[in-house]
């Protein structure tokens, strides 16, 4: 009997926990298929749910199924340098032979014809689909820190525009304590402010308390706005959290004449079925998700719309509020509210961030497979020689140093930019090469980039082109990666159902030529598509870099052809 036979006739074992590998032995054949198992171990090792296979988000999963996940793994134990494993929404579908330049893993994950909630939840129940989330399909999450920086620099933007460029004394009111946004005290932290989180979930909050993300849980709304007020009168930084659902926390705060200086949420709303409806317990929550899945929908985009009439109310009073990535407006329009109420508070991205992404910047982050703590500060140090004149960059660095809790395998994230990331991971292979690392070193980004997603409600929105709609852009960023000989290429749809297509990419720096050759094509192609499509929609930062004038780098790009809004279709046409 085949391996797959006889997975196919027993049942599999469920994990309850998993530890990703360690150290210099391989249990595969070769150092890129290793590094792609010990990432897949590395976010069940940092997940929410292992025993379901949930890595965060709500649903977000690493694999369909539990036959699927041991399949994946006994299929990168064996699998040759020159074979390629296919993985379908979750599922190991087929090894192909191909070539030892080919990537290692190809895969596609959630990607649905017609998309809608309904739609994903009848073929998810068939065992068809996964939902990918951003990073939990592709095997690319770092826990919590891995989107602390797109906080970061999101409230530095807040910083330096409104507040003279520094949040000290200023309070952040925010809500969900999850996966992704149980980093927000902390980077509020970081900026020497003081944060205050809810969550319905007291165990989400004791999670991120367990890693130093929270600071303290306050018994009720006035306790933690006490002590929030308390520390920005002695200008401390302090990250507070309070027991509640979301809508009911703003209101209630609201209600009591309390307005934060910065207002926003990372509450699962681009997830109906994720998003906790006020009146519920989260056990509670689970029953009626299994009851009555249409009246669960209801229930939490009632509270949607409450969470976001009252966020708008705060930004007519001043309050500097925000979407942050969410797909609430999204949600709440789409459930009745009216357009011009729906879409009143900015996105971040269109708002504060996009102007990294013309430099080609974003989550790029690096992952010491060798488990080792040390390679990280080493790596830390490097950075901070190499780019020392990069203000963002080695700001960044020293911070996280500080303030950032290894999870798993030692990672870091950082906003390099166009021309630096394939300076940094080419320098990277030569440490490991020389023997200066205890392992190989894998790198990966969030989908937060510059040219690896289109959602026009988040990092796609309100661009000058008008192109908030094009996919094009992730689709040609994951036909780079893949000719660009990367281990790692998944497209995949994500998001709000329907509203986003992004791909996700990982590359090895193993110290061989082979890697210094595929280092230097990725490198170069997957932020500098980024650049490209920035630059084509008319942003003057994204035309410099492409000219080869940027600020970080002088390779430049070339362009065939720019882009304007009248071009020539073909002969006029006279009356």
């Amino acid at each position: 009997m085949s391996m797959n036979e006889t997975l196919n006739s027993q049942k599999p074992e469920i994990l309850y926990s998993v530890k990703a590998g360690r150290g210099s032995t391989l249990r595969c054949k070769g150092w890129r298929q290793e590094a792609i198992l010990r990432l897949l171990e590395n976010n069940m090792e940092n997940a929410e749910k292992p025993e379901e296979l949930v890595i965060y988000g709500g649903i977000g999963k690493a694999a369909r199924n539990w036959e699927s996940y041991h399949a994946i793994v006994q299929s990168l134990k064996d699998l040759e340098e020159d074979e390629t494993l296919v993985v379908q929404s979750g599922m190991p579908v087929a090894v192909f032979k191909t070539h030892k330049y080919a990537p290692t893993v190809v895969m596609a994950t959630t990607n649905i014809m017609k998309p809608s909630w309904e739609t994903f939840y009848d073929l998810q129940d068939k065992n068809l689909t996964i939902f990918a989330q951003y990073t939990a399909a592709p095997w690319e999450y770092i826990g919590t820190q891995g989107v602390i920086q797109g906080t970061f620099e999101t409230l530095s933007a807040i910083a330096r525009l409104h507040y003279e460029d520094s949040l000290v004394g200023k309070i952040l009111l925010t809500a969900g304590a999850g996966g992704m946004g149980g980093n927000q005290t902390r980077a509020m932290a970081m900026h020497g402010g003081v944060g205050i989180v809810c969550d319905a979930n007291i165990e989400m909050i004791r999670r991120r308390m367990n890693v130093g993300y929270i600071d303290v849980l306050a018994e009720s709304l006035d306790e933690a706005i006490e002590l929030a007020q308390e520390a920005a009168r002695a200008k401390k930084s302090l990250g507070i959290a309070v027991v509640g659902n979301s809508a009911d926390i703003f209101e209630e705060a609201y209600a009591k004449g309390f307005m934060p200086d910065i207002l926003t949420s990372m509450t699962p709303a681009h997830d109906p079925i994720s998003y906790l409806p006020a009146g519920y317990t989260p056990e509670e929550a689970n029953e009626l998700r299994r009851r009555d899945r249409d009246l669960y929908l209801v229930k939490a985009r009632e509270t949607m719309i409450r969470e976001l009439r009252v966020t708008n109310e705060f930004f007519d009073k001043g309050v500097h509020a925000f979407e942050y990535g969410t797909s609430l407006r999204k949600e709440c329009r789409d459930a009745g509210m009216p357009e011009e109420e729906a879409m009143k508070i900015p996105g971040f991205v269109a708002e504060y961030i996009r102007p990294l992404f013309c430099e080609g910047r974003g989550p790029f982050r690096w992952i010491c497979l060798s488990g080792e703590a040390s390679d990280l500060a080493k790596i830390d140090e490097m950075v901070l020689e190499k780019f020392k004149d990069d203000l963002l960059v080695t700001r960044w660095i020293n911070l996280a140093k500080k303030h950032i809790p290894i999870e798993g395998l030692p990672a870091r994230i950082c906003y390099l930019g166009f021309g630096q990331r394939k300076e940094f991971a080419l320098e990277i292979n030569e440490m490991v090469k020389r023997g200066e690392l205890a392992g190989p070193v894998a790198f990966s980004r969030d989908n937060l980039d510059s040219g690896s997603i289109v959602n026009p409600t988040f990092e796609s929105e309100k661009m000058l082109d008008g192109g908030d709609l094009i996919s094009d852009w992730p689709m040609l960023n994951g036909l780079l990666n893949a000719i660009g000989m990367c281990d790692l290429i998944a497209l995949q749809a994500n998001y709000s159902m329907g509203e986003a297509v992004h791909t996700g990419v990982t590359m090895i720096a193993d110290g061989t030529e082979e890697a210094t050759m595929r280092l230097s094509v990725c490198m170069t192609v997957d932020s500098g598509i980024g650049v490209v499509r920035h630059a084509q929609a008319g942003y003057q930062v994204a035309k410099d870099v492409a000219n080869g004038k940027g600020n970080l780098t002088s390779e430049g790009i070339k362009i065939p052809l720019w882009w304007t809004p009248k071009a020539t279709f073909g002969p006029e046409k006279t009356e």
